[in-house]
């Protein structure tokens, strides 16, 4: 994996983890079920991040006998592992949520702290994406 490309993956990494902590807080505060399954989608893009990672790192590895041309092309199968995931799981998790909330309609209750977690992850987000950017 290019440094470029680590930087950026691992200010993902770090904005992902913290957007998952305050919405965690959110959650604690208010107990919307809501919040919680924000939270585990955000750990779920935090082990995302996680397993791109581990795909660089691998990749990087020497030749061997039994891979001369060494390890390269294992990012690519970590990738798709990450892509799998986002698009699997994250789907299933998604037509869950979207069917309960058909299904048990209700008010918003706390749009202070649902607020105040958008914000969060906009300055999380912004801070991972002018990082990597930065340092060119």
């Amino acid at each position: 994996m290019q440094e470029g490309s680590r930087r950026a993956v691992l200010a993902a990494l770090f904005a992902n983890f913290a957007i998952a902590v305050s919405k965690f807080v959110a959650w604690s505060f208010t107990g919307a079920a809501s919040m919680l399954a924000e939270a585990v989608h955000s750990v779920a893009d935090t082990g995302n991040q996680a397993l791109l990672l581990l795909g660089g790192a691998r990749a990087k590895r020497d030749p061997t006998p039994s891979h001369p041309f060494g390890y390269g092309r294992e990012r690519y199968f970590w990738a798709f592992v990450v892509a799998l995931v986002l698009f699997s799981l994250g789907s299933l998790f998604a037509v869950y949520e979207g069917v309960q909330k058909l299904l048990h309609p209700h008010a918003i209750t706390s749009a202070y702290w649902a607020v105040r977690v958008l914000v969060l992850a906009l300055v999380f987000e912004a801070m991972a994406f002018w990082k990597p950017a930065a340092r060119r």
